[in-house]
């Protein structure tokens, strides 16, 4: 007898099937481009709010391979401890520098592998409508917060690894199939294993990941067996516990995730859990009246109504475990995905973001494919006992998506520019605080007054937001309300004693009112707090150089540039420095230095002009560069710059010009003296003298500014 052939495993919509490959790869190309067009308003947007922390704020690090090596060996190198994440940054900037357009599309395109990668998965898990789940997840618009906010490519990549990990593991494991075949491969277990490794290394989200393999093997199977299923799942959980502690510890005393907003009661805490599944479930069945940051709900233990949420989703859970027998164990493995993979964010873990709300679409994005993938085998399924063909569905499914990717388009677009995006948080959430602050950030570049309006609502809805206090100050500052800006620093300091950038624009604040010891005291409290701050060094510095103390100033700027090397004013102001203790050749290097890094800068123009007009080092002195810089500067100023015409008129002094350098000299004196400086005015006065006398000017200290 002829043996025979052994059927195949039916699976719905395959790809897999040679006939069909050609259709499973236009299949590919199709959801990558559908994804590629809904989040077409996102292509050319800006970086927006925590952006910067991840791009522009790490460019010391994200410049070479020292930083490179930093973010990988340091924990507390970036944000959280994801230098998988961090290394992709690196690469952006070593080939695009700032520009986002680049950074929008990787994110996007990760977005859609995942779902192509989430189609097959779901395929050989014998999924009905796995194509279709993962083009709904393609395109559903609670994705756009972490598709299209390039900080979020943490998230996007994690997913696409922890995806790709499941595939493998699962032909390593066959856990799709109810018989598990003899022989395991060791080359899948392998590849599984370092998958997971770059997903925890991207997010820590992705923690889960052994506990879901489990979940599949017992949906699957219906059993769990030790040694064959448990045993290997043993290093992903190692792993899972140690990068999840980790993580724990780096979010609280790192991030900065403790503290009042965060120290809930454990009934307030159930009350959290409770009402977090609902309300994400709600936003993917329902995704309309989206929200970047969402109101923060207001916890009332004494509340029956509040009660019902958790009462409910245990109820839910509850449900889908009895009745696994008659609905089979398809509901209950994915609610349980659901459950688990939101633990994180469920208020039990201290989690940053909550200080502003207890939910954020961006922690759904792992958490969504449970219920998306149940909600459209659900109704594939109710189709198929209804006899609907799958033509037919496909019909219906096609205006579903098109709107899915309208409101994933229209969610997108938030993400072109800061403003846009703070406006529109706004029209969902008067009351969001934060918004209303970096709304005032933003428009501060060009409209002062709306900008402390702004500052002022923030501060109106949570009166002790330091960080709104801070920047009213700076606005008011800039109107040169003085008084007013210094007392809002003082009750920005009084909310939060270790504000290091609000002490040191206090002692800025202070030494313009010419209380210099005091504005010293404020430095050094930055400092205290923060010894890498580059703005209180630089502020601490000048002050010392005011009053003379030339050594300290030095070692303040050269600690300042040993942390950021390309700051211009620092190099002038160092220059300064070392000019006044006659290390001329040094004071030079730093004007140079300064003047690459910032050609415009008038004080590092005029400064190095100076010397080189009028040193007493002939080796240094250079008439025709002298003037050279001068004259730009003069151009700068507009000739308007008392300070800068006498440089100008010692340059021409030295190259023997001292009919023009008299002449210019006499505007340098009028300009003094109607703006008042007696003592710039005396010292112009003097250097005329030796112009009227054909004899150049000679100082070794510069004239300028040190701020």
């Amino acid at each position: 007898m002829r043996p025979k052939k052994r059927r195949r495993s039916k699976q719905p919509d395959t790809i897999v099937n040679t006939g069909r490959a050609l259709r499973g790869w236009q299949w590919s190309a199709l959801l990558v481009a559908a994804t590629l067009v809904a989040y077409g308003p996102a292509m050319s947007g800006a970086f927006v709010f925590d952006d910067v922390s991840w791009t522009k704020d790490l460019e010391r690090v994200l410049s070479g391979f020292s930083g490179l090596r930093q973010m990988w060996v340091d924990p507390l190198t970036l944000q959280q401890y994801y230098p998988l994440t961090g290394t992709t940054f690196w690469l952006d900037y070593q080939i695009w520098g700032w520009w986002t357009m680049p950074y929008h599309l990787e994110n996007v395109l990760l977005h859609a592998f995942s779902a192509v990668l989430l189609g097959r998965l779901l395929l050989r898990l014998e999924v009905p409508g796995a194509l279709l789940a993962a083009a709904v997840y393609a395109v559903h618009p609670a994705m756009a917060e972490s598709v299209a906010w390039i900080t979020e490519r943490k998230n996007v990549l994690a997913q696409l690894l922890f995806v790709a990990a499941l595939l493998a593991y699962g032909h390593s494991a066959s856990f799709w199939t109810k018989d598990r075949p003899p022989l395991r491969s060791r080359a899948f277990y392998g590849l599984a294993l370092v998958l997971f490794i770059g997903a925890l290394l991207a997010k820590i989200t992705t923690f889960a990941l052994p506990a879901v393999i489990l979940l599949l093997v017992w949906w699957k199977r219906g059993r769990l067996d030790w040694r064959g299923d448990v045993l290997p799942t043993l290093p992903f959980f190692v792993l899972s516990i140690v990068a999840g502690l980790g993580a724990t510890w780096i979010e609280k005393h790192h991030v900065g995730a403790q503290g009042a907003a965060w120290d809930l009661t454990w009934p307030e805490k159930i009350l959290v859990a409770g009402r977090v599944p609902w309300f994400y479930a709600g936003k993917l069945l329902f995704p309309f009246n989206q929200c970047f940051v969402y109101p923060r709900w207001i916890l009332d233990t004494g509340s029956f109504v509040q009660w019902l949420y958790p009462l409910c989703s245990a109820a839910v859970l509850l449900l889908a475990w009895l009745l696994r027998s008659r609905l089979g164990r398809g509901p209950a493995a994915a609610m349980f995905y659901f459950a688990g993979t939101l633990l994180p964010v469920l208020g039990f873990m201290n989690v940053y973001g909550m200080l502003y709300s207890y939910v954020a679409d961006r922690w759904l994005y792992l958490p969504s494919l449970g219920l998306l993938v149940l909600a459209v085998a659900a109704i594939v399924r109710a189709a198929g006992h209804l006899r609907i063909s799958k033509r037919i569905v496909a019909l219906l499914a096609t205006p579903a998506l098109l709107l899915l990717a309208a409101l994933t388009w229209r969610q997108a677009g938030q993400y072109r520019d800061p403003e846009i995006l703070w406006r529109t948080t706004i029209a969902g959430n008067p009351d969001c605080w934060l918004a209303h602050n970096w709304l005032g950030v933003v428009l501060q570049a060009r409209d002062l007054d709306e900008a402390i309006s702004s500052y002022e609502r923030a501060l109106e809805i949570k009166p002790d937001y330091a960080e709104a206090r801070n920047n009213l100050a700076v606005a008011l500052l800039r109107k040169g309300r003085l008084n007013e800006a210094i007392g809002e620093f003082q009750e920005a300091v009084a909310i939060k004693p270790d504000y290091a950038h609000a002490h040191s624009n206090l002692g800025a604040a202070l030494a313009q009112m010419g209380r210099l010891d005091e504005a010293m005291v404020h430095y050094r409290d930055a400092l205290g707090i923060d010894p890498d701050n580059t703005q209180a060094l630089g502020n601490l510095g000048n002050a010392c150089l005011q009053k003379g103390q030339f050594d300290e100033a030095i070692a303040l700027y050269e600690k300042s540039l040993s942390i950021v090397s390309d700051n211009a004013g620092t190099h002038n102001n160092l220059g300064s420095a070392l000019l006044q203790r006659g290390r001329v050749k040094e004071a030079v290097g730093h004007y140079e230095m300064a003047i690459k890094i910032n050609p415009s800068g008038v004080d590092s123009l005029n400064n190095l002009a100076f010397v080189l007009a009028t040193s007493f080092e002939p080796a240094v002195r250079d008439g025709s560069r002298a003037v050279e810089l001068a004259t730009q500067a003069n151009r700068l100023s507009s000739g308007g710059d008392p300070l800068v015409l006498h440089t100008l008129a010692a340059a021409q002094a030295e190259c023997g010009r001292f009919a023009e350098a008299a002449d210019t000299a006499q505007r340098a004196l009028a300009l003094a003296s109607d703006q008042g400086t007696t003592g710039l005015a005396n010292l112009i006065s003097s250097a005329h003298q030796f112009y009227l006398a054909g004899k150049p000017f000679r100082d070794s200290r510069p004239q300028g500014s040190t701020d």
